[in-house]
């Protein structure tokens, strides 16, 4: 018996399966051992066999555009400014300040890249003194 691999990344499955087709491996075989080493895959064995025979030789993702995204370090600059003026602020305040962004981001602003938590009816760095504890 074989140890199985958990959570393998994508590009590793896609140099696997272009190494089993360049060994003149069929698809469902290459699927049947998928399974055996990996788990249960999502079925893509055969999608990748095909676009390897097509010439494909590059088993990462291609660069795809997306939506440009409306964070940037001003935004952040911005919205620690409001918060230190108020400290007792919710996310709706917030957001009848920027409007143009949504709350969902805003709240993400505030937790992930400012790093704030909620204390009582304060929001607080989440790296609290001892002083600050006593306070």
């Amino acid at each position: 018996m074989f140890k199985t691999i958990s959570d393998p990344a994508d590009c590793e499955v896609r140099s696997v399966i272009r190494f089993l087709n360049a060994k003149k491996i069929k698809p469902a075989e290459i699927h049947r051992q998928f399974v055996e080493i990996y788990g249960e895959n999502d079925g893509m064995v055969r999608k990748w066999v095909r676009q390897f025979n097509d010439g494909r030789t590059n088993d990462h993702d291609e660069a795809r555009s997306g939506r440009a995204s409306v964070v940037n370090d001003g935004l952040v600059a911005k919205v620690n400014e409001k918060i230190r003026e108020n400290r007792r602020f919710t996310i709706r305040m917030l957001f009848d300040e920027f409007s143009q962004i949504s709350k969902t981001v805003l709240h993400e602003i505030v937790t992930n890249r400012l790093n704030y938590r909620k204390l009582r009816s304060r929001w607080v760095p989440k790296m609290l003194t001892d002083v600050h504890k006593t306070k």
